[in-house]
Protein backbone atom coordinates (compact mmCIF):
# COMPACT_ATOMS: atom_id res chain seq x y z
CA UNK A 1 0.00 0.00 0.00
CA UNK A 2 1.34 3.36 -0.84
CA UNK A 3 3.01 5.52 1.87
CA UNK A 4 0.13 8.51 2.64
CA UNK A 5 1.90 11.99 1.95
CA UNK A 6 1.71 14.53 4.23
CA UNK A 7 0.79 18.15 2.21
CA UNK A 8 2.98 20.61 3.21
CA UNK A 9 0.87 23.78 1.56
CA UNK A 10 -2.49 22.83 3.06
CA UNK A 11 -0.84 22.18 6.96
CA UNK A 12 0.87 25.33 6.35
CA UNK A 13 -2.37 27.23 5.33
CA UNK A 14 -3.87 26.18 8.18
CA UNK A 15 -1.18 27.17 10.39
CA UNK A 16 -1.09 30.75 9.04
CA UNK A 17 -5.16 30.71 9.30
CA UNK A 18 -4.61 30.25 12.82
CA UNK A 19 -1.50 32.84 13.08
CA UNK A 20 -3.86 35.51 11.48
CA UNK A 21 -6.40 35.01 14.20
CA UNK A 22 -3.71 35.11 16.87
CA UNK A 23 -2.34 38.49 15.68
CA UNK A 24 -5.80 40.23 15.55
CA UNK A 25 -6.38 39.09 18.95
CA UNK A 26 -2.73 40.81 19.70
CA UNK A 27 -3.74 43.81 17.74
CA UNK A 28 -6.84 43.88 19.73
CA UNK A 29 -4.88 44.07 23.02
CA UNK A 30 -2.45 46.69 21.93
CA UNK A 31 0.30 44.64 20.44
CA UNK A 32 0.26 45.28 16.89
CA UNK A 33 3.11 42.28 15.30
CA UNK A 34 5.62 43.68 13.17
CA UNK A 35 8.37 41.94 11.15
CA UNK A 36 11.70 43.57 10.37
CA UNK A 37 14.01 41.92 7.60
CA UNK A 38 17.62 43.10 6.68
CA UNK A 39 18.37 43.08 3.40
CA UNK A 40 22.53 43.61 2.52
CA UNK A 41 23.44 44.07 -1.00
CA UNK A 42 20.95 43.32 -4.19
CA UNK A 43 21.18 39.96 -4.10
CA UNK A 44 18.10 39.31 -6.79
CA UNK A 45 16.84 36.15 -4.95
CA UNK A 46 17.06 37.59 -1.83
CA UNK A 47 15.16 40.93 -2.99
CA UNK A 48 12.48 38.22 -4.12
CA UNK A 49 12.07 36.63 -0.96
CA UNK A 50 12.20 40.05 1.04
CA UNK A 51 8.95 40.61 -1.41
CA UNK A 52 7.32 37.34 -0.86
CA UNK A 53 7.63 37.93 3.11
CA UNK A 54 6.21 41.56 2.70
CA UNK A 55 2.74 39.66 1.13
CA UNK A 56 3.08 36.55 3.32
CA UNK A 57 2.92 38.94 6.40
CA UNK A 58 0.49 41.33 5.31
CA UNK A 59 -2.16 38.02 4.37
CA UNK A 60 -2.22 37.43 8.34
CA UNK A 61 -2.04 40.71 9.62
CA UNK A 62 2.21 41.52 10.17
CA UNK A 63 2.98 45.00 9.88
CA UNK A 64 6.11 44.25 7.66
CA UNK A 65 9.69 46.60 7.42
CA UNK A 66 12.54 45.97 4.86
CA UNK A 67 15.80 47.75 5.54
CA UNK A 68 18.18 47.83 3.25
CA UNK A 69 22.27 48.11 2.90
CA UNK A 70 24.86 48.93 0.54
CA UNK A 71 27.06 44.96 -0.42
CA UNK A 72 29.68 47.16 1.34
CA UNK A 73 28.58 47.71 4.99
CA UNK A 74 30.78 47.41 7.56
CA UNK A 75 30.25 44.78 10.39
CA UNK A 76 29.91 47.26 12.72
CA UNK A 77 27.01 49.29 10.64
CA UNK A 78 24.97 45.99 9.95
CA UNK A 79 25.32 45.52 13.96
CA UNK A 80 24.46 49.22 14.40
CA UNK A 81 21.10 48.48 12.17
CA UNK A 82 20.23 45.50 14.19
CA UNK A 83 20.40 46.98 17.57
CA UNK A 84 18.28 50.06 16.36
CA UNK A 85 15.40 47.44 15.62
CA UNK A 86 16.02 45.55 19.04
CA UNK A 87 15.80 49.22 20.77
CA UNK A 88 12.68 49.42 18.70
CA UNK A 89 9.81 48.59 20.78
CA UNK A 90 7.18 48.57 17.85
CA UNK A 91 9.42 45.53 15.63
CA UNK A 92 8.46 42.45 17.18
CA UNK A 93 10.62 40.01 15.12
CA UNK A 94 13.92 40.22 13.24
CA UNK A 95 14.82 38.38 10.46
CA UNK A 96 18.39 38.56 8.34
CA UNK A 97 18.22 37.78 4.93
CA UNK A 98 20.73 35.76 3.56
CA UNK A 99 23.27 35.08 2.19
CA UNK A 100 25.29 38.18 3.65
CA UNK A 101 28.16 39.44 1.02
CA UNK A 102 31.48 38.62 1.82
CA UNK A 103 33.34 39.56 4.05
CA UNK A 104 30.56 39.64 6.25
CA UNK A 105 30.32 37.05 9.06
CA UNK A 106 27.12 35.68 9.45
CA UNK A 107 27.20 34.23 12.71
CA UNK A 108 28.03 37.25 14.41
CA UNK A 109 25.28 39.12 13.02
CA UNK A 110 22.74 36.88 13.95
CA UNK A 111 24.06 36.60 17.40
CA UNK A 112 23.14 39.75 17.77
CA UNK A 113 19.77 39.68 16.79
CA UNK A 114 17.81 39.76 20.68
CA UNK A 115 16.70 36.41 21.45
CA UNK A 116 13.15 37.43 22.25
CA UNK A 117 12.92 38.70 18.59
CA UNK A 118 14.84 35.89 16.74
CA UNK A 119 11.79 34.71 14.78
CA UNK A 120 14.41 32.37 12.85
CA UNK A 121 16.00 30.92 16.33
CA UNK A 122 19.40 31.28 15.11
CA UNK A 123 20.34 33.00 17.99
CA UNK A 124 23.12 30.81 20.16
CA UNK A 125 21.06 31.86 23.66
CA UNK A 126 17.86 29.89 21.55
CA UNK A 127 19.91 27.19 20.61
CA UNK A 128 20.98 26.84 23.78
CA UNK A 129 17.75 26.87 25.74
CA UNK A 130 16.51 24.17 23.15
CA UNK A 131 19.34 22.30 24.33
CA UNK A 132 18.50 22.31 28.21
CA UNK A 133 14.75 21.52 26.77
CA UNK A 134 13.32 25.18 27.54
CA UNK A 135 13.20 26.80 24.29
CA UNK A 136 12.42 30.33 24.24
CA UNK A 137 12.05 30.34 20.39
CA UNK A 138 12.77 27.61 18.28
CA UNK A 139 14.52 27.17 14.68
CA UNK A 140 11.82 27.17 12.50
CA UNK A 141 12.97 23.81 10.29
CA UNK A 142 12.79 22.03 13.52
CA UNK A 143 9.79 23.03 14.12
CA UNK A 144 8.42 22.28 10.63
CA UNK A 145 9.51 18.94 11.54
CA UNK A 146 7.86 18.38 14.82
CA UNK A 147 4.83 19.17 13.12
CA UNK A 148 4.96 16.90 10.11
CA UNK A 149 5.86 14.12 12.58
CA UNK A 150 2.78 14.78 14.48
CA UNK A 151 0.71 15.14 11.42
CA UNK A 152 1.78 12.05 10.66
CA UNK A 153 0.34 10.26 13.77
CA UNK A 154 3.76 8.86 15.28
CA UNK A 155 4.08 8.93 19.10
CA UNK A 156 7.79 10.62 19.40
CA UNK A 157 7.70 9.31 23.35
CA UNK A 158 10.22 5.87 23.07
CA UNK A 159 10.44 6.34 19.31
CA UNK A 160 13.14 5.12 17.18
CA UNK A 161 14.31 8.22 15.02
CA UNK A 162 17.28 8.96 12.87
CA UNK A 163 18.57 12.17 11.66
CA UNK A 164 20.56 11.81 8.72
CA UNK A 165 22.67 14.77 8.30
CA UNK A 166 24.21 17.03 11.20
CA UNK A 167 24.15 20.76 10.80
CA UNK A 168 24.49 23.88 12.70
CA UNK A 169 21.44 25.29 10.67
CA UNK A 170 18.57 21.75 10.53
CA UNK A 171 20.45 18.54 11.47
CA UNK A 172 21.47 19.33 15.12
CA UNK A 173 18.52 21.70 15.90
CA UNK A 174 16.10 18.69 14.95
CA UNK A 175 18.05 16.04 16.70
CA UNK A 176 17.65 17.97 19.93
CA UNK A 177 13.92 18.81 19.29
CA UNK A 178 13.08 15.03 18.95
CA UNK A 179 15.40 14.01 21.64
CA UNK A 180 13.48 17.03 24.43
CA UNK A 181 10.30 14.49 23.33
CA UNK A 182 11.68 11.89 24.36
CA UNK A 183 12.59 9.96 21.27
CA UNK A 184 15.98 7.67 21.01
CA UNK A 185 17.84 9.56 18.40
CA UNK A 186 20.55 8.43 16.36
CA UNK A 187 22.38 11.05 14.67
CA UNK A 188 24.09 10.35 10.78
CA UNK A 189 26.17 12.57 8.98
CA UNK A 190 28.94 11.98 6.56
CA UNK A 191 31.41 9.64 9.08
CA UNK A 192 28.93 7.54 9.56
CA UNK A 193 29.61 3.99 8.76
CA UNK A 194 26.57 1.53 7.29
CA UNK A 195 24.01 4.28 6.71
CA UNK A 196 21.21 1.62 6.37
CA UNK A 197 22.14 -0.28 9.47
CA UNK A 198 20.53 2.95 11.71
CA UNK A 199 18.00 4.14 8.65
CA UNK A 200 16.48 0.79 8.51
CA UNK A 201 15.94 1.24 12.33
CA UNK A 202 14.41 4.34 12.20
CA UNK A 203 10.25 4.50 12.89
CA UNK A 204 10.71 8.25 12.54
CA UNK A 205 13.37 9.29 9.15
CA UNK A 206 14.76 12.81 8.83
CA UNK A 207 16.55 13.23 5.94
CA UNK A 208 18.41 16.76 5.82
CA UNK A 209 21.57 16.53 3.41
CA UNK A 210 21.35 17.96 0.18
CA UNK A 211 22.14 15.56 -2.03
CA UNK A 212 19.53 14.09 -4.26
CA UNK A 213 17.23 10.90 -3.75
CA UNK A 214 20.63 10.13 -1.32
CA UNK A 215 17.41 8.03 0.61
CA UNK A 216 16.32 4.60 -1.02
CA UNK A 217 14.04 2.22 -0.39
CA UNK A 218 16.45 -0.28 0.65
CA UNK A 219 17.68 2.08 3.43
CA UNK A 220 13.52 2.77 4.72
CA UNK A 221 12.02 0.48 7.48
CA UNK A 222 8.58 -0.82 5.93
CA UNK A 223 6.02 1.86 7.75
CA UNK A 224 8.51 4.32 8.66
CA UNK A 225 7.10 7.96 8.56
CA UNK A 226 9.38 9.90 6.59
CA UNK A 227 10.37 13.73 6.89
CA UNK A 228 12.33 14.96 3.58
CA UNK A 229 14.06 18.03 4.33
CA UNK A 230 15.99 18.48 1.41
CA UNK A 231 15.62 21.16 -1.68
CA UNK A 232 17.70 20.26 -4.38
CA UNK A 233 17.69 21.07 -8.18
CA UNK A 234 18.48 18.97 -10.00
CA UNK A 235 18.46 18.41 -14.31
CA UNK A 236 16.46 15.86 -16.42
CA UNK A 237 15.17 15.13 -19.49
CA UNK A 238 11.70 14.92 -20.32
CA UNK A 239 9.66 12.74 -22.80
CA UNK A 240 10.94 15.19 -25.60
CA UNK A 241 14.80 14.53 -24.89
CA UNK A 242 14.49 18.39 -23.64
CA UNK A 243 16.53 19.32 -20.35
CA UNK A 244 14.33 20.65 -17.78
CA UNK A 245 15.03 21.30 -13.94
CA UNK A 246 13.64 19.82 -11.30
CA UNK A 247 13.35 20.12 -7.38
CA UNK A 248 13.55 17.02 -5.71
CA UNK A 249 14.41 15.96 -2.14
CA UNK A 250 17.19 14.18 -0.32
CA UNK A 251 14.49 10.55 -0.35
CA UNK A 252 13.83 9.24 -3.61
CA UNK A 253 10.09 9.81 -3.51
CA UNK A 254 8.60 7.18 -5.74
CA UNK A 255 10.53 4.24 -4.79
CA UNK A 256 10.66 5.12 -0.82
CA UNK A 257 6.63 6.03 -1.05
CA UNK A 258 6.18 2.42 -1.81
CA UNK A 259 7.92 1.45 1.48
CA UNK A 260 6.85 4.15 4.17
CA UNK A 261 4.00 4.16 6.01
CA UNK A 262 3.63 8.31 5.73
CA UNK A 263 6.06 10.54 3.34
CA UNK A 264 6.37 14.13 3.15
CA UNK A 265 7.32 15.68 -1.02
CA UNK A 266 9.72 17.85 -2.44
CA UNK A 267 8.14 20.75 -2.94
CA UNK A 268 5.27 21.01 -1.03
CA UNK A 269 6.32 19.38 2.02
CA UNK A 270 8.47 20.83 4.95
CA UNK A 271 9.22 23.59 2.94
CA UNK A 272 6.26 25.62 3.56
CA UNK A 273 5.37 24.26 6.65
CA UNK A 274 8.40 25.96 7.72
CA UNK A 275 7.61 29.07 6.53
CA UNK A 276 4.38 29.10 8.15
CA UNK A 277 6.46 28.40 11.30
CA UNK A 278 8.44 31.45 10.56
CA UNK A 279 5.06 33.46 10.98
CA UNK A 280 4.24 31.15 14.24
CA UNK A 281 7.40 31.97 15.44
CA UNK A 282 6.74 35.58 14.96
CA UNK A 283 3.65 35.67 16.72
CA UNK A 284 5.59 33.97 20.10
CA UNK A 285 8.15 36.75 20.00
CA UNK A 286 5.43 39.31 20.31
CA UNK A 287 3.85 37.50 22.61
CA UNK A 288 7.10 36.74 24.94
CA UNK A 289 8.54 40.06 24.35
CA UNK A 290 5.16 41.38 26.12
CA UNK A 291 5.63 39.20 28.93
CA UNK A 292 9.10 40.74 29.53
CA UNK A 293 7.65 44.17 29.74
Amino acid sequence: MPARCLDGNAIAAEIRAEVARDAASLLDNGCPVKLAAVLVGSDEASRLYAESQRKLCGSVGFAYELVELPADVSQDDLHATIDRLNADASITGIILQLPLPAPLDTALAQWRIDPYKDVEGVNPANIGLLFYGEPLIQPCTALAVLEMVRRSGAVLRGARAVVVGQSTIVGRPVTMALLARMATVTGCHIATRDLAEHTRQAEILVVAVGKPRLVGAELVRPGAVVIDVGINRVVQRDAGGREVKRTVGDVDFDSVSAVAGTITPVPGGVGPVTVAMLLRNTIEAARKQRQRR
